[in-house]
């Protein structure tokens, strides 16, 4: 039987898209998944999902090289489940041609279950309330392949989606989260200084609400560095890509405030931190690809020496569905310690920190190994 289900091909992954939704403040939104769902249990995700030909248009066939391309199936796919998922519309108005946030929070709250349970059409509600789906605001940020050997496997693109600078912005605790983890590092700036001043657009956001418990059961706004100082802690699981987008993010976005008394940010400060996140996530360095062009599928590199159970994963191959032509990030890895219910001590470092030359990963500044 073991040879029989080794010559089994391996499952193909299923398209999905996920956002890195930014608040006004440039704090990251993540949702908390339910502890029986079939993927990622108990983790903290990004709002995202799996491709719908009814919602989302024709997805491109396995063999298509459009497959594990950005595309227009994707964007919408990661506008809708934004909005089925947290609750917050990633449309501009018709009208305004800004965000759009003009219904009320019964309304949006039965359309998003509607649209969930596939008894409302996406294209319906969008129609209805006279609004568009940004796609064109969504920044590519990477596709990340899920290795083989796993049951279920996804190629899903990365996008980041910045909320306008200006607008209202979410508490960093949203009031329907149940989730039971303190902020580590309490960020004073969560309003702008000049807020609500006359050039600011009267945009308010609606709170990040998880879904009822239908597969998460919080959704809250937090700093990057925030987000990773719970993972590792092991208060909070992140997966790989989770973690290692949000160590990207960090020194950009709602960096660490050094002092509780720090004044808060002026807009033009906080659009600062975009476009310097935005030119850094454009560039190529070397034969490393930019991250809108970044295809990631982990292999396991190795195990740390002396019996360590940490786990090296790289990040440089494309995965075998996406053929020659694509890359990931060679200069990467990510380690952490699987266990049953999911990574722990989990850590991104320069390849070149922890490879010891020799074959192995023991080396100059790799003593978490």
């Amino acid at each position: 039987m073991s040879s029989i289900k080794s010559r089994e091909p391996p499952p193909i992954p299923r398209p999905s898209s996920s956002v890195l939704l930014i608040s006004p403040t440039n704090q990251t939104l993540l949702l908390h998944r339910v502890h029986t769902s079939s993927s990622f249990p108990s983790a903290h995700v990004f709002p995202g999902g799996a491709l719908s030909a009814t919602h989302d248009g024709a997805i491109p066939p396995v063999d298509s090289p459009l497959r594990h391309r950005d595309g227009p199936a994707y964007r919408l796919a990661a506008v809708r489940e934004t909005f089925e998922e947290c609750g917050i519309l990633l449309a501009t108005s018709k009208l305004t041609g800004r965000l759009f946030t003009d219904v009320g929070d019964a309304e949006r709250e039965a359309a998003r279950k509607n649209v969930h349970a596939g008894t409302e059409l996406f294209a319906d509600v969008l129609e209805r309330w006279g609004a568009v789906p940004d796609t064109e605001g969504l920044v590519p940020c990477s596709r990340w392949i899920t290795p083989l050997g796993l049951p279920k496997r996804f190629s899903t693109m990365m996008y980041i989606y910045f909320l306008p600078v200006g607008s209202q912005s979410p508490t960093t605790r949203s009031p329907t989260s149940s989730s039971p983890d303190p902020d580590p590092d309490p960020d004073p700036r969560s309003t702008p200084a000049d807020l609500g001043s006359a050039s600011a657009p009267a945009i308010v956001i609606p709170h990040p609400t998880h879904d009822g418990g239908i597969e998460h059961t919080a959704a809250r706004f937090l700093p990057a560095h925030s987000w990773l100082a719970l993972a590792r802690q092991n208060r909070i699981i992140l997966f790989p890509p989770q973690f290692f987008l949000l160590h990207i993010l960090s020194p950009y976005l709602s960096p660490r405030v050094t002092s509780p008394s720090s004044p808060p940010p002026s807009l033009s400060a906080l659009q600062t931190e975009r476009s310097r996140l935005l030119a850094f996530l454009a560039e190529r360095s070397g034969a490393e690809p930019s991250f809108a062009e970044a295809c990631v599928s982990p292999v396991v590199l190795g195990k740390g020496r002396d019996g360590s159970r940490t786990t090296v994963l790289g990040l440089a191959s494309p995965g075998v569905e996406v053929g020659t032509g694509r890359s990931g990030f060679a200069e990467w890895v990510v380690m952490a310690r699987f266990t049953g219910e999911g990574p722990r001590d989990v850590e991104v470092r320069r390849r070149a920190e922890v490879y010891d030359g020799d074959g192995g990963f023991g080396g100059k500044g790799s003593a978490v190994l």
